[in-house]
């Protein structure tokens, strides 16, 4: 009635760490985050620090925190550990992973410990990673969290804490939380678990470079963005300008005008829809804001999601 479950050595799908299984976790990022409850994007493979090289130095689009990220298909050792704390010192991290194949109890202590000593900004995950078959089929992966930031030892710092943020901050937080709560559980449009202390919150389109946004804005209003930002000028003006030639088309297919926002004087671009808002607006209203958001970060994934892949690999062949 049931096939057997059985494990697959790393090794026989990645043979080789640094050629096989980094490039391939690089392609993935945006599963391990799932795993994590984040929403992480490429930044980089190999990253220089000194003499050594990370991994994978990635972002967290919720927060803007940077994020490192050391593998190694073997059990964990301490060679890796001290690259781990220095690789998180060469690059300020706020977010520090490393993902092995097994994690040795020393070394799952280490991090603990390392969480439990750490502020409420630095988080440390011990990820194991599994592949499995059912009897002969196809070989899937997963991510298993081993090590974490101990959430009652946080939360009992964010209370100690608490002062050092704002009013309006904990409303921002306590808003967008709700907002990615919704869109998580009810429409799986993101995989983020954790609201900020600030006016906005990013999520990845499928491309490095390329976001949905809600943001409460200068002015009054609250907006819902696609923000163009593939860390090039002209490779933003690129990807925007195309679009732009298609305008009727994509605000008929929307519904309604879409504010385009060029920005000649920085280096990004985007796409906007605005409403009237503020954080301090009463909580009748920020249940309306909030559905707004919904509704247009929805439609805006929705009617760009199958034009924007050619754009950025245009865009990055430039």
């Amino acid at each position: 009635m049931f096939g057997e479950l059985s494990k697959v050595a790393l090794r026989e799908i990645w043979p080789r760490e640094a050629s096989d299984f980094t490039p391939w976790l690089a392609e993935n990022i945006e599963e391990l985050g799932k795993a994590l409850g984040m929403e992480l994007e490429l930044i980089e493979q190999e990253a220089s620090v000194g003499d050594f090289s990370l991994d994978i130095l990635a972002k967290d689009l919720g927060s803007s925190k940077s994020v490192i990220v050391e593998n190694q298909l073997t059990q964990t050792d301490h060679d890796h550990l001290g690259k781990l704390l220095t690789y998180a010192a060469g690059f300020d991290a706020s977010i520090v992973i490393w993902i092995s194949e097994s994690i040795r109890e020393e070394h799952r202590q280490a991090m603990d410990w390392l969480n439990q000593r750490t502020d409420n900004e630095t988080l440390f995950f011990g990820v194991v990673v599994e592949v499995i078959r059912i009897d002969n089929s196809r070989p899937a992966f997963n991510f298993k969290l081993a090590a974490s930031p101990n959430e009652w030892q946080k939360n009992k710092k964010r209370q100690t804490q608490r002062s050092s943020v704002s009013t309006k901050g904990e409303k921002y937080q306590n808003y967008f939380q709700s907002l990615i709560d919704t869109l998580r559980d009810a429409h799986r449009f993101t995989s983020a678990k954790a609201g900020q202390p600030q006016n906005w919150y990013s999520f990845p389109s499928g491309f490095s470079g390329l976001t949905y946004g809600a943001n409460f804005a200068q002015g009054g209003k609250a907006r819902a963005e696609f923000y163009i930002d593939l860390g090039d000028k002209d490779k933003n003006k690129y990807v925007f300008d195309q679009l732009h030639n298609q305008k009727e088309k994509i605000e008929s297919e929307l519904g309604e005008a879409i504010s385009w926002e060029r920005l000649d004087n920085k280096r990004a671009s985007r796409l906007a829809l605005y409403t009237d808002g503020v954080i301090d607006d009463s909580d009748a209203e920020l249940e309306r804001i909030k559905g707004w958001h919904i509704d247009k970060l929805l439609k805006l994934k929705s009617l760009l999601g199958m034009k924007i892949g050619q754009l950025a690999k245009s865009a990055t062949s430039m």
